[in-house]
């Protein structure tokens, strides 16, 4: 008898629905997100609910993002393939790895020592081994490997971090949510130019953890924290 993923379903409906649905249209992040089994990046407590509208714990005071907010920052980035792409706040490594079937590179950055080790175990086991998951402080970027075609980050800043902005390339897209002071958080797209004067979209408004780190807030800061279900 053939094995019947009991997931994919959900995993469909999801794209359709909560994504394809609300005007993401990106086929790149469609097909990407139709192949990354959320599940797998979610507490075995929290899989019922992993295709479910909103975001979930994953630990460490951390959270996997609602799936729409996940897809809705990669279309922003315009990705083509081909790139090389930074990601701020690994978590799970659900991302990393919805960027790894679209990028040509992806570095990955988690300043919690378990969330990056765990992280960096489930995308080797489910195959996504040459994704570079490094622990360290996000906002300080990944020097090492810059400059990037693209740079988003997964939690929110009092502002753009100079070091992120400084390793995106002429041409490059950032997108990461930050404070804002009428609506909270307010996604963001920064347009690096080659002469200096960047280019900011102000995308949607969002919720997310905060960006901690030495160009974030500082530790034990709870502003912008998510309430879960």
């Amino acid at each position: 008898m053939k094995w019947i993923n009991p997931y994919l379903e959900a995993r469909e409906r999801m794209v359709r629905d909560q994504i394809a649905g609300r005007g993401v249209h990106d086929r790149r992040v469609l097909d990407a997100m139709l192949h990354v089994p959320r599940e797998a990046f979610v507490p075995e407590a929290c899989r019922p609910a992993a295709y479910s509208d909103q975001p979930l714990a994953i630990g460490e005071g951390q959270t996997i993002s609602q799936p729409y907010i996940v897809a809705a920052m990669l279309e922003a980035l315009g990705l083509e393939g081909g790139e090389r792409v930074l990601e701020i706040g690994t978590g799970s490594g659900y991302g990393a790895a919805v960027l790894a079937h679209i990028a040509r590179a992806v570095h990955t950055i988690e300043r919690i020592p378990a969330l990056a080790k765990a992280a960096r175990e489930t995308l080797r086991r489910l195959g996504y081994g040459s994704v570079d998951v490094v622990e360290g402080d996000g906002t300080l970027g990944l020097e090492r490997a810059a400059p990037y075609d693209a740079i988003v980050a997964t939690a929110h800043g009092p502002g753009i971090p100079p070091s992120l902005r400084a390793q995106l390339r002429p041409g490059g897209r950032l997108v990461m949510p930050v404070a804002d002071k009428d609506k909270g958080q307010m996604l963001v797209r920064v347009i690096r130019a080659g002469n200096g004067h960047d280019r900011m979209d102000h995308l949607e408004p969002v919720r997310f953890v905060p960006l901690v780190g030495a160009q974030g807030w500082p530790e034990g800061d709870t502003r912008g924290s998510v309430d879960l279900p």
